[in-house]
């Protein structure tokens, strides 16, 4: 048996048991999938499922921040995805998470680390998370997310009180943490001394509770005096998702516009499927979409263009999962259409671009150099590749022509990472500047960078967003001006000119981008 130090994530599906009693089929089906968009979630975030016992899911994470990310990335996903289905068949997940001792017994944790998390998931909002006090010590100052602290908690099987956060998510953002029972009087203080302290503490306790809850959750609006943390972006993300879903749910199918598949499976839609009778339905994936048409009624067509689907997945022994993208003629997708970048997609620079090598290739980790080694750089044109702000590749091999590779690459990352994607190869060539002389360390936002003064954010993003060839450089001083160097001929000459423009106005300055990334020393 091995003794570590972990980040635990516990989840499980609110109202399981009713959805089962309900619709038990379909109810597994989409536990399935739900598993399915965690699992990868977790694996980007470096960690690892240790147990799926019922409707629960476990993981370790090495790191805390890690933890927390892959929960808001999971919830808003699955937050989105719920809206293609009516609110008594909304599956959502509570989850909760602690580092803590674990012991590690063929693949499995035990300890109390485990055991907190799991009881941390019970005081979560169905859609939210609940964090025990040291995670939250170790993402604060790191996130802009803002949770509501619940104060000690008893929790069952936990001898001592733990110190609980929370943060709600979407449309449960309202609703009222639970309260554990108050803590017991200490048996060394006299009754009568102990009970009215008890009271007093307690009606505090629920005065900040509430005070917290107010004006953190339920009027997240309103100005306060003391300066507030920006909301998250991921989270703001997903209520844009969210707005442009719920408006988009209404619009009719354009084959043209239908995203990630390619243009073949785009044609076939609009000869067999947009004047085939109803009752009818189309799912969608990455790679495969599958339809039908002429059934009984709307629920059957579902399951059957899920199920024609999945079976073309299955011929290509993908692990891709499928999607309900429309009834009807009716759009019904709950991601909404991917971020995309501006166009146009594709700029051809000579100064730029250089022969593809994955190992030259920023931000991804191994295991996913080796699959673009192996899958990517051996295969047959038109081939594209676009990573995502956390350094995953999403690539097409083998496409008709290089447009249809670009988009599909896009979509893909946009619609799998919420935000716009970077697209760094085209064919056998990398078309973006890769910096050698500092590290990269993730895709470069001007708009949104802290360390650029407030006013001058915009003005940056303007003049990168104008100078789209080349080599480009930002520098930033002290007091948070910025220099730049737009279009230079090499990586030395934008790193030497961002700093000279910065020190005309300000001092100390260093280079924090080089071309689209965030760069950092070596």
């Amino acid at each position: 048996m091995k003794r570590k130090i972990a980040a635990i994530l516990a989840a499980d599906v609110f109202g399981y048991s009713k959805l089962v009693a309900e619709d038990e089929e379909e109810t597994l089906r989409r536990l399935a999938s739900y598993r399915a968009v965690f699992e990868d979630f977790i694996t980007r975030g470096s960690g690892r499922v240790f147990n799926t016992a019922g409707d629960a899911i476990l993981a370790e994470f090495p790191s805390a921040v890690e933890a927390v990310r892959c929960a808001i990335d999971v919830q808003e996903s699955l937050r989105t995805r719920n809206l293609a289905y009516p609110a008594s068949r909304q599956m959502t997940f509570r989850i909760g998470i602690s580092i803590g001792d674990v012991v590690e017994r063929d693949g499995d944790l035990l300890g109390d680390g485990v055991n907190i998390a799991a009881r941390l998931e019970g005081l979560a909002q169905p859609g939210g998370l609940c964090v025990s006090r040291a995670v939250w010590e170790q993402v604060a100052n790191k996130m802009s997310v803002q949770f509501a602290d619940i104060g000690e908690q008893e929790v069952k099987n936990i001898p001592t009180p733990v110190h609980a956060y929370m943060l709600s998510l979407g449309a449960d953002a309202a609703a009222t943490p639970k309260q554990a029972p108050a803590r017991k009087p200490s048996p060394k203080q006299p009754r009568d001394i102990a009970w009215p302290i008890a009271i007093i503490a307690a009606s505090v306790a629920v005065l900040v509770v509430a005070g917290i809850l107010y004006f953190v959750v339920l009027h997240p609006g309103r100005e306060h005096r003391a300066a507030r943390a920006p909301e998250a972006p991921a989270v703001a993300a997903a209520e844009r998702r969210a707005q442009a879903v719920a408006a988009r749910q209404a619009e009719p199918v354009v084959p043209e516009t239908i995203p990630l598949i390619g243009e073949r499976e785009r044609g076939a839609i609009k000869t067999n499927y947009m004047s085939a009778p109803d009752h009818k339905a189309l799912a969608i994936s990455p790679y495969r979409a599958g339809f039908t048409s002429g059934q009984k009624d709307d629920e059957t067509a579902k399951t059957a263009a899920m199920d024609s689907c999945q079976r073309a997945l299955d011929t290509i022994n993908s692990k891709a999962r499928c999607e309900l993208y429309a009834v009807g003629n009716t759009v019904v997708y709950a991601r909404g259409r991917p971020p995309m970048p501006p166009e146009p997609w594709m700029i051809r620079d000579p100064a730029i671009e250089r022969p593809f090598s994955a190992k030259d290739l920023p931000l991804i980790n191994d295991d996913a150099r080796t699959s673009i080694e192996n899958r990517y750089a051996q295969a047959r044109l038109s081939k594209a590749l676009a990573l995502s702000p956390r350094g995953v590749p999403f690539f097409y091999v083998g496409q008709p022509d290089l447009d249809e590779a670009v988009r599909r690459a896009l979509e893909h990352c946009g619609t799998m990472s919420g935000v716009a994607c970077l697209l760094v190869a085209l064919d056998d060539n990398l078309v973006v500047p890769i910096p050698t002389t500092m590290k990269p360390v993730g895709l470069f936002h001007a708009a949104a960078n802290p360390l650029i003064t407030p006013q001058l954010q915009d003005e940056v993003a303007r003049r990168l967003g104008n100078a789209a060839s080349g080599w480009n450089a930002v520098a930033v001083g002290a007091s948070g001006h910025p220099g730049l160097a737009l279009k230079a001929a090499n990586e030395q000459a934008a790193t030497e000119g961002a700093l000279a423009d910065c020190a005309k106005q300000d001092r100390d300055c260093r280079v924090i981008a080089i071309g689209p990334f965030a760069v950092e020393p070596l």
